[in-house]
């Protein structure tokens, strides 16, 4: 039997794309990674977040925002940072954990030059089906890399 690698996606508010990026990882490649979000200042899941990840059949209404240090980080593999504040305000990781970035742009700031809530939510399905089609390729870019820290260029 082999042992699962540990994936951390940290955000700031852990309130949508590190739980849309947790979720996704969970859906496509939980039987071979065990999967984390958190923030570097959480504050709860956002609504509309939790509507369009719904729309995929996926429900993270009932997940709870955390905060990093709440969690087993010394035994993650891999943090992937999901936005550039949580890159620049990540804490100290032990050498042999693996950090990926990849920003993602903030539906919560977007929305607010939405006039309508389908155009508030389009930007929450944007990003939504970019964290998607990041988390259904990312097996292949952990492997190959992983022994190095790197970023990815959307």
């Amino acid at each position: 039997m082999t042992s699962k690698f540990s994936i951390l996606f940290l955000c700031t508010g852990n309130s949508c794309r590190s739980q849309m990026a947790e979720a996704f990882m969970n859906k496509y490649h939980g039987d071979k990674y065990i999967s984390y979000s958190a923030g570097t200042d959480p504050s709860s899941v956002n609504p509309k977040a939790a509507r369009v990840m719904q729309e995929k059949g996926i429900d993270i209404s009932q997940n709870q925002s955390k905060h990093v240090d709440d969690l087993p980080v010394n035994s993650t593999d891999f943090v992937l940072t999901v936005c550039n504040h949580a890159r620049e305000n990540c804490p100290y990781f032990p050498a042999q954990i693996k950090s990926i970035h990849n920003n993602f742009d903030d539906p919560p700031a977007l929305e607010k030059n939405g006039e309508s809530e389908e155009e508030k939510l389009a930007h929450y399905r944007r990003v939504r089906d970019e964290i998607e089609k990041y988390v259904k390729k990312l097996p292949d870019i952990l492997s190959k890399n992983k022994n190095q820290s790197f970023n990815i260029s959307k």
